[in-house]
């Protein structure tokens, strides 16, 4: 198994890998409130000039807020969600492009508009992505334009060509600065040798998943896994086929994975895999789908190797103490190598877990 098609197998035109992935789910949740609250910005404005447009300007928007409420709820159960974000990024797209064709179109003030979603591309897709977003606009942009008031565009260009240009300049800009953001930050919280998060990752994972199980009552799964008998890996044939076999079970174990099921390099060859929305069973079982992956591939050089699992889970409508949740999955997973290695234990099923 090659140690780059850790990236190739789950990629798209959208998010070039998992750790992509994860980034734009985690920056779609981030930018959900702010998106709610720009659209009710533009909402205000057609209110306060409907004595002058009419107040079916209003009705696009709502399409739009419909659309992102329906992409937030089915991220959680696709395998590529960015279709999901792209579509809905889309369709509010056109329906901000209705809300200006029906207030006057380019010979009002409300084309800038289309320039708001651009700054979002890139804090979520790819480059292919970005140019892809920009296209559909600048389209969405000759579609009013002309559709409206062609005879205005033709006698006065300016009044298209100037808010084009500031798609494209805002475009550029904020790919820019979200580039150096992502390098800086991964430099920090990616794992250099498995393309996984690692501990300063987590731990700001760990927060939000607290506050988004205070919220929902949902619980949240912890598997923690160790490869067995990794010293001999290294021992035997050495450091450089020792780190390439951590980069296959990286992969083999995102593969097992949904796209919102997030794994970090704890150290060495110890993983741990944060499960939002899973009880204990569930985990469990998902802990065992993961044990024979591993068991059922050749790592790089042909090893063959098995891994050890302890999982546990936060109970439903319970709190999520990490700590406490992590030392249970911590403790099964040393009784999993105590009883033999090759196996998933679970935490005792006391609902006094969590304090």
């Amino acid at each position: 198994m090659a140690a780059d098609r850790q990236f190739s197998k789950r990629s798209t035109w959208l998010v070039a890998n998992e750790a992509e992935r994860g980034r734009m789910l985690d920056m779609d949740a981030r930018l959900a409130p702010v998106r709610r609250w720009s659209l009710a910005v533009l909402a205000i404005a057609l209110v306060a000039s409907g004595p002058w447009f009419g107040w079916w300007s209003l009705l696009p928007l709502a399409v739009a807020l419909g659309a992102f409420a329906a992409a937030e709820r089915w991220t959680d159960r696709l395998a590529r969600p960015e279709y999901a974000i792209f579509g809905a990024w889309v369709l509010t797209q056109v329906a901000i492009a209705g809300a200006v064709a029906l207030s006057e179109g380019p010979v009002g003030v409300a084309m800038s508009w289309m320039a708001l979603p651009v700054v979002t591309l890139s804090a979520r897709f790819s480059m292919k992505g970005v140019v892809i977003g920009v296209g559909i606009t600048l389209a969405l942009m000759l579609a009013v334009a002309f559709g409206v008031h062609a005879d205005r565009i033709i006698d006065d260009p300016p009044l298209l060509l100037m808010p084009a240009a500031l798609v494209i300049g805002l475009a550029m800009l904020s790919t820019a600065l979200m580039r150096s953001d992502v390098e800086h930050r991964n430099e920090a919280v990616v794992d250099p040798l498995t393309g996984m998060l690692n501990r300063k990752a987590l731990s700001a994972r760990v927060v939000e998943l607290t506050q988004q199980a205070r919220i929902s009552g949902a619980p949240v799964g912890v598997i923690v896994g160790d490869v067995d008998h990794f010293k001999r890996i290294n021992d035997s044939l050495g450091h450089s086929t020792g780190d390439a076999v951590l980069r296959d079970v990286a992969y083999v174990l995102r593969k097992q994975l949904r796209a919102f099921d997030l794994t970090y390099r704890l150290g060495g060859e110890e993983f741990l895999i944060l499960l939002p929305g899973a009880d204990l069973r569930e985990t469990e079982a998902r802990a065992e789908r993961l044990r024979r992956a591993v068991g059922a591939v050749p790592m790089a050089a042909g090893v063959r190797l098995t891994m050890s699992f302890g999982v546990a889970a936060s109970p439903p409508q319970g709190e999520f103490d990490y700590d406490a949740i992590f030392s249970a999955a911590d403790a099964a997973l040393y009784e999993a190598k105590r009883a033999g290695r090759d196996q998933v234990v679970a935490e005792p099923r006391e609902p006094a877990l969590v304090a």
